[in-house]
């Protein structure tokens, strides 16, 4: 054969393998970081073969002081009943939109000027009519952040040990870990890990002591309970409106878990559901392979139930979270005579039936 069949030959070779990649790559879902300077920003709820439309990817990035400062304009205008009252997810995401998901370039004269232009009667929606993606954040970030604030009722005893509720608004989710107990953590969702499989950590890991008591994040099911060889005994928790999985792992060896837990039982935020510890890495069960103690937290958001445990797992970066959340811890006492921690102060959370509260 000529050296110019060969060349023609190649060509159309070539030309064959150019229309398979371009074929192959057209059928590819990818999901793009909503930070990401070059995204392409239909992606973000590409349809599915025999799927609705939902969002596959979120990158949750507002900081400890966005979340600090929108949550106080949020609960001050309930609170003193103002006149214009803001929700504090929509504060984010317009920001979001102006700061293209990068708050670091946040501007308190931004939030200034939001403020007061709700204040003159305009709405969000007016605002935010010229950015695109005003309602890609919002339901992202309301995925993670709806119960966050809101109502809830607190208990309270007068002298005579009458017991009561009172009616409050603000902070209604609590830190993993209870009041009074010391850890440290810092950003490394992401990091690398190797056990099993070359992976990356879809958490936060808050460094303890063994036995600190591990508190329920937000009020809802129990959905998992038990052995598992990378998170040692762990708890799985998810919201009622079916949006968060809430993930607690490295719990400890022989007692890991609150008393009489299970599965499908509701737990309320600030609940006691656990003991931190250092179980895991290993497929035997009960056996401490972590070098140092630590509570492993996450959160999944599920926007499809295929997400849960299949494609598209979306696991958001909760460090700036667990600090904000430092501001909202659950007290706990410890019962002399079985050694088990239980809250101090009791509450009502409306997502929750009443009647399921047997102390109310």
């Amino acid at each position: 054969m000529s050296s110019k069949s060969l060349k023609k030959i190649s060509f159309i070779l070539s030309i064959v393998l150019v229309c398979i990649i371009i074929f192959k790559l057209s059928h590819i879902n990818i999901a793009i970081p909503a930070s990401s300077a070059s995204a392409n920003w239909d992606n973000w709820n590409v349809e599915v073969e025999g799927n609705n439309n939902y969002i596959k990817w979120v990158d949750f990035t507002p900081t400890y002081e966005v979340l600090d400062k929108t949550s106080k304009l949020d609960i001050d205008s309930h609170v003193n009943n103002e006149d214009i009252k803001f929700n504090w997810v929509e504060l984010i995401s317009y920001l979001a939109c102006k700061y293209g998901g990068n708050f670091n370039r946040f501007n308190q004269k931004d939030l200034n000027a939001l403020v007061e232009n709700l204040k003159n009667g305009k709405t969000i929606e007016e605002l935010a009519k010229d950015y695109k993606h005003y309602s890609y954040y919002f339901e992202a970030y309301d995925a993670v952040l709806h119960e966050f604030i809101g109502e809830y009722e607190v208990e309270t005893i007068d002298d005579a040990g009458n017991k009561s509720y009172t009616k409050k608004y603000g902070i209604k989710a609590y830190l993993p870990i209870a009041s009074n107990y010391s850890f440290s953590h810092y950003d490394d969702f992401g990091n690398a890990r190797s056990y099993g499989f070359k992976r990356v950590h879809l958490g936060n890991d808050l460094m303890g002591s063994i036995g600190t008591p591990i508190i329920a994040v937000e009020s809802g099911t129990v959905e998992c309970l038990g052995w598992n060889q990378y998170g040692g005994w762990r708890i799985g928790i998810r919201s009622f409106d079916k949006k968060r999985y809430y993930y607690y792992a490295h719990l400890r060896k022989d007692r890991p878990y609150a008393e009489n837990l299970t599965e499908g039982q509701i737990v309320t935020a600030g609940d006691v559901i656990g003991y931190l510890g250092m179980t895991g890495y290993s497929t035997k069960e009960n056996v401490n392979n972590i070098n140092v103690p630590h509570l492993h937290f996450g959160i999944q958001l599920i926007f499809d139930e295929c997400q849960k445990d299949g494609v598209n797992q979306i696991w958001i970066d909760v460090y700036q979270i667990v600090e904000f959340l430092r501001k909202h811890s659950s007290k706990v006492y410890r019962n002399t005579d079985t050694y088990e921690f239980y809250r101090k102060s009791k509450i009502i959370d409306p997502v929750i039936p009443r009647e399921k509260y047997v102390y109310y």
